[in-house]
């Protein structure tokens, strides 16, 4: 696995975690992750983080995740922090505790997203029919998270049928919104949820918007974790930026 490095430093390091690669292992399956790559090149981070565990089959499992302080969903591609050391996971775990870090996605939508920003701020809770989905709004099952996500239109556009997934239709156009995100809580699944709240889900998102027409050209999630702002050991700031993937520059040339 070839992964690229955004930023290194002798206590942290910032990759570019590629759509389509999950961070790490879930005792399920045994596709490489982003783990793997950690412990293939920095074994020093072995023990570094904490252990995530898994119930497989009745079985408890535990998965390693060295230098993991966040997470990115497994389609979605961009900024990963990783921890060096034990001194550098406790301090980035404290920034992301107390939302001293600061992330920006960007992201393709169905839909044309009227206000040309917002927030939205609904907590998020599990899904009663499907264990994989989270929920904000009503029928959410058990307990409810603050959620909070900022988001900003960079750009709206219209394709006709022909440069869709959808090429057959008899409809004129298909409306998509091209968003610029900043969510100020961690929740899982947090940016997904929130904008299939608003009835503008991410395109491409096989858990969200099954069924929704997406751009030609365009075959994997439409979210990426475009810079991520931190403190180093320091104190110093740091940002780390993700180019745009070459799919979504094709899209909303």
């Amino acid at each position: 696995m070839k992964i690229k490095i955004l930023y290194e430093d002798s206590n942290i390091l910032a990759i570019e975690k590629p759509s389509g690669v999950s961070v790490h292992g879930d005792g399920r399956n045994t596709d490489a992750t982003i783990s793997d790559w950690v412990l293939e090149n920095y074994p020093k981070m072995k023990n570094v983080g904490e252990p995530e565990f898994f119930e497989n089959k009745g079985v408890k499992v535990e998965i390693k995740r060295p230098g993991i302080v966040h997470r990115l969903d497994r389609e979605t591609s961009g900024v990963l922090l990783l921890a060096k050391n034990k001194k550098s996971f406790e301090a980035l775990k404290l920034q992301f505790q107390d939302r001293e870090i600061n992330k920006t996605y960007v992201a393709i939508v169905s839909g044309t997203v009227r206000n040309d920003r917002g927030t939205i701020n609904k907590p998020i809770g599990r899904s009663p029919r499907d264990f994989r989905r989270y929920l904000s709004g009503r029928g959410v099952r058990g307990e409810m998270r603050e959620a909070v996500t900022d988001y900003k239109v960079i750009k709206r556009f219209e394709l006709e049928p022909s440069l869709t997934s959808s090429s057959s239709s008899p409809q004129a156009s298909f409306k998509f919104t091209y968003l610029e995100i900043k969510p100020k809580t961690g929740r899982t699944h947090q940016i997904r949820v929130h904008m299939k709240y608003l009835n503008h889900p991410i395109v491409c998102d096989s858990l969200y918007n099954p069924d929704g027409v997406s751009p030609k050209g365009l075959s994997r999630m439409a979210l990426h974790a475009k810079e991520i702002e931190f403190k180093d050991l320091k104190g110093k700031n740091v940002k780390v930026v993700s180019p745009i993937p070459l799919q979504f520059r094709k899209v909303v040339k």
